[in-house]
């Protein structure tokens, strides 16, 4: 159903109205393969079929989304979210005194200081919440009201100047790490499953939402090894291997307190799928725990703590596009900033004058 630009009394409950909308339909078109809470999934939906009163419940919705498994969700709320409060504070009357010099403006504020990638996500989430009120807006003779916004003048971002190098732990901190995932201690039913969820991602360069997807099914040991078949990013497969050496321990320890009601190796103590809050809880103590503190300490510096060292070590970056399901080798292409053996030959090029 299509409504007037201007479908209800204030700018705001309209615009909150629009971003809505917005968001019920991102969160039917995102993939849904993650998704582990039917239920609860069906009732998000239904919610954001009435009127939300506030943006902090838009935000709440859509926090409870990613955690059911549209995690998706997170590249659009927060851009949005702050795009809200930004053009509320202007006093605009009506849906129509937007334009492109607001949000170039809003993009200049609250992007300045944020890596060139997540400003191409503010950038992509906003136009796409236009085009969305694009075509669902209609008056009463039937004509839409379309802002066409394309953005090409913002000059916010700054090419490949701006690309920032991954935070990865070097050999030493890996060391104090690896210490801290035996040390750190959990309740006892967790214990086992939290060393095994971070030495699997660690060990393989797995992207959490991998991990924390494998089933019991999607595993076997061959020779010295655990194999893992990992469903990647657009339901692409791989293998994944770690040496039994390095995490048989704590699997058979889950393994023995595991529930059998789920098919996911790793879940809850009620048996719900684990999300990345837990991850990044296990995570955070197990640093703290070390003594490691970065700029980012999301469980995804394993993964690139990982593909450092294995470009390090093999110099083969196919060899990392395969072991990190990367589908575009200029991905991999970062971690060469890390050959210091090669770098090195530049230390030489003065030393025949």
């Amino acid at each position: 159903m299509r409504y007037p630009i201007d479908f209800l009394d204030t700018f705001d409950r309209t615009f909150l109205f629009w971003m809505q909308n917005f968001v019920r339909y991102k969160l039917t078109t995102l993939s849904n393969r993650q998704v582990k809470d039917i239920d609860l999934f069906q009732d998000i939906l239904q919610r954001l079929k009435k009127e939300i009163p506030a943006i902090e419940e838009l935000k709440n919705i859509s926090k409870e989304a990613r955690i059911c498994g549209l995690v998706g969700i997170n590249t659009y709320i927060n851009p949005i979210e702050k795009l809200f409060s930004y053009i509320c504070k202007l006093g605009f009357a009506s849906m129509k005194e937007i334009d492109e010099e607001v949000i170039i403006d809003f993009l200049a504020v609250h992007t300045s200081k944020l890596s060139d990638a997540t400003k191409k996500n503010y950038r992509m989430a906003i136009l796409s919440l236009f085009k969305y009120i694009d075509k669902q807006n209609k008056d009463d003779d039937d004509n839409s009201f379309v802002y066409g916004f394309e953005l090409k003048n913002w000059a916010g971002l700054g090419g490949s100047r701006g690309q920032k190098l991954p935070t990865y732990m070097h050999d030493a901190e890996i060391k104090r790490f690896l210490n801290a995932i035996e040390e750190t201690t959990f309740k006892i039913y967790a214990q086992a499953k939290n060393r095994l969820i971070i030495k699997t991602i660690l060990y393989t360069g797995m992207r959490v939402s991998e991990a924390l997807g494998i089933k019991l099914k999607d595993m076997i040991i061959e020779n010295d090894c655990y194999i893992f078949r990992v469903s990647g990013k657009g339901n692409k497969q791989r293998i994944a291997m770690i040496k039994t050496a390095y995490i048989d321990k704590d699997m058979k320890e889950w393994l023995d307190i595991r529930s059998n009601e789920t098919p996911l190796l790793f879940h809850s103590r009620t048996n719900k799928p684990m999300n990345q809050q837990d991850v990044s809880y296990i995570m955070d103590k197990m640093l703290l725990h070390a003594g490691i503190r970065k700029e980012k300490n999301g469980a995804h510096m394993l993964r690139h703590t990982f593909a450092t060292r294995l470009y390090q070590k093999n110099h083969d970056l196919i060899l990392v596009q395969e072991a990190l399901g990367h589908a575009d080798l200029n991905t991999s292409r970062i971690y060469t900033h890390f050959d210091k053996d090669r770098l090195r030959a530049a230390t030489s090029v003065m030393d025949d004058l």
